[in-house]
């Protein structure tokens, strides 16, 4: 578990509804509250996956119950160890546990087979050799009916074909195994839907033991019911496929009857979060992997610098609704930045830099400052910086023309400026290379102002300056990230997302220049970069003496939070 303190849940629809079913009547009465999160081990989970993270491990937490942990394997297609495992990883980052409650989907194959069986001996399911493009020209309108010839076919005769289905004599989607519920339902969900298809493809687990394989509909909620979980939560496109779940579990031996509650899936701006179009991003090139900083999955977030706690709170203010909706992005840099201003230290980094040269400070004269680690929290003590003759700046802070009610350093302005925590300095002029490039920005100090503030008590107008001394700054690799995509709403239907892609999300600035604190810092480290923003050390390409830092957020806010 993280050692940060989650957030306690708030009271929300989903909680009213167990209430009632704990209650001393209710459907649950005397029984322990038990959820699941069952993610499909075809990808790396996304902020998507976060929210309904802390909906299901969060409610059974608040209840004193249980959540499992369960890979919905049913479909061998995309599946892989390698998304196992990140799963798990990325719910223990998130700071949540499943205990001993570990499960496949495949752990139930068995079981899953003797229902149907079980199911075609009651007359409530048949074998079917419409192909998947006949039975969606026969599936009817809302005013005309389903239609399938072999829907009478007799049950011993749909025994057969379903166990020579398992046995592998027929290929691919020659057959299926259909519930026999109701052509004619409004529905469509339940008119006669196909519970097995024929899939001859090796799964990750089972290896080729199965040549057929369930649908999720069938297999979901027989899983929820081997694992007796009391209320199974999931999103908002499944509330029309509740009566099938429930019909399953009507007409089945099932050990125990689970409760379906659907809550609106997470939408967020300028991203996408369908799986196969993230898929589509990582296979075709458009970013580095599914660990991208720009990618809105987990593992991308955690190496971009995102903390447990700031999805955890973000997914905890957004609340459990039953209406979609779309939250802003800068919403979730909202909650980052909270965080991160509370426990990042202050550190100076220099991402454009020019030198900038004292030249009334002796050559060779070096000397040291304290850094309030924290101004907020002197407990997080001081760092040591040096101070020297020749110094980095932003190229920001030095402007030979200056702009109206520019307060940085310019030639043949008396603007005096503060070297934070260091000196007093005004700008001496500057030094060009042959095509008229500022390459050395001049200095004078003022010996009588250590620590920034003037002896004489003077007012200093200009700006407080950031900087790093030249002779002991760590060399660094910055990358800055914006949104991946320029229309707020690329996932729309309709629409190519990738169209939208945007050509300036990744901006890399070489010859960054840190103060030597940073020199030994480590993934997941994060700091303020004063005046600049916050950073971690990508946990990927950072290494010693090849520094790599990620901007996590900016300082500024464009989020503006409803009073």
């Amino acid at each position: 578990m993280s050692e940060q303190k989650k957030p306690s849940m708030a009271q929300n629809f989903i909680h009213d509804f167990i209430d009632e079913d704990i209650a001393e009547n209710g459907r649950y009465a005397g029984m322990t509250v038990h959820t699941r999160f069952p993610p499909e081990p075809n990808g790396y989970l996304h902020i998507g996956h976060a929210k309904a993270i802390y909906v299901d491990f969060g409610t059974a937490e608040k209840y004193g119950g249980l959540c499992n942990l369960r890979m919905d394997d049913t479909n061998p297609t995309k599946e892989d160890t390698e998304y196992v495992d990140a799963i798990q990883e990325d719910i223990h980052w998130l700071g949540y546990d499943w205990g001993d409650r570990f499960y496949y989907a495949s752990d139930y194959f068995d079981q899953m087979y003797e229902y149907a069986v079980e199911l075609i001996r009651a007359g409530k399911a048949y074998v079917c050799q419409l192909s998947a493009e006949e039975m969606s020209a026969n599936r009817g309108d809302v005013n005309t009916p389903a239609v399938s010839p072999y829907r009478d076919r007799p049950i011993e005769e749909s025994l057969d074909l379903f166990q020579r289905m398992k046995n592998g004599e027929f290929p691919d989607g020659a057959m299926t195994l259909r519930a026999k519920i109701d052509l004619a339902s409004g529905n469509f969900n339940l008119r006669d839907p196909a519970i097995y298809r024929i899939k001859h493809q090796s799964h990750h687990r089972t290896g080729d033991k199965w040549c057929i394989y369930p649908m999720y509909d069938f297999a979901h909620p027989i899983e929820d019911a081997i694992e007796g979980i009391t209320h199974s939560l999931c999103t908002l496109e499944f509330e029309d496929h509740r009566p099938l779940y429930d019909w399953v579990i009507d007409n089945i031996s099932a050990p125990a009857k689970p409760r379906q509650i659907e809550f609106a899936r997470l939408g967020i701006d300028h991203t996408v979060m369908s799986k196969r179009k993230l898929r589509q991003l990582v296979e075709e090139h458009y970013v580095s992997g599914w660990d991208d900083p720009r990618m809105p999955t987990i593992c991308g977030l955690r190496r971009r610098g995102y903390t447990p706690a700031a999805i955890r709170n973000f997914s905890e203010q957004i609340g459990v609704a039953k209406a979609a909706s779309t939250v802003e992005f800068s919403f979730l840099e909202y909650c980052l930045r909270s965080d991160l201003d509370d426990t990042a230290p202050r550190v100076m980094a220099v991402l454009r830099p020019v030198p900038l040269t004292i030249i009334n400070y002796p050559e060779g004269q070096s000397e040291t400052f304290e850094i309030e680690n924290h101004p907020k929290h002197p407990e997080m003590g001081t760092h040591t910086v040096t101070f020297s003759r020749h110094l980095y700046i932003e190229a920001e802070d030095f402007m030979e023309v200056p702009v109206r009610k520019y307060k940085r350093l310019s030639p043949g302005c008396s603007m005096e400026c503060r070297l934070k925590g260091a000196y007093i300095v005004k700008c001496a002029g500057c030094v060009k290379d042959a095509d008229g490039n500022v390459v050395e920005v001049l200095a004078e100090y003022d010996p009588n102002s250590r620590g920034g503030d003037p002896a004489d008590g003077r007012k200093i107008k200009g700006a407080a300056i950031h900087w790093v001394d030249a002779a002991t700054a760590a060399d660094a690799e910055v990358r800055l990230y914006d949104d991946l995509f320029t229309d707020p709403s690329p996932d729309a239907a309709g629409k190519d997302f990738l169209a939208a892609l945007n050509p300036h999300s990744l901006e890399v600035l070489t010859g960054c220049k840190l103060e030597a604190s940073l020199a030994d810092a480590t993934a997941p480290a994060s700091f303020q970069f004063m005046r600049t923003g916050y950073f971690c050390v990508d946990n990927k390409d950072s290494k010693p003496g090849a520094l790599v830092f990620n901007r996590s957020v900016s300082l500024k806010d464009s989020f503006k939070p409803k009073k």
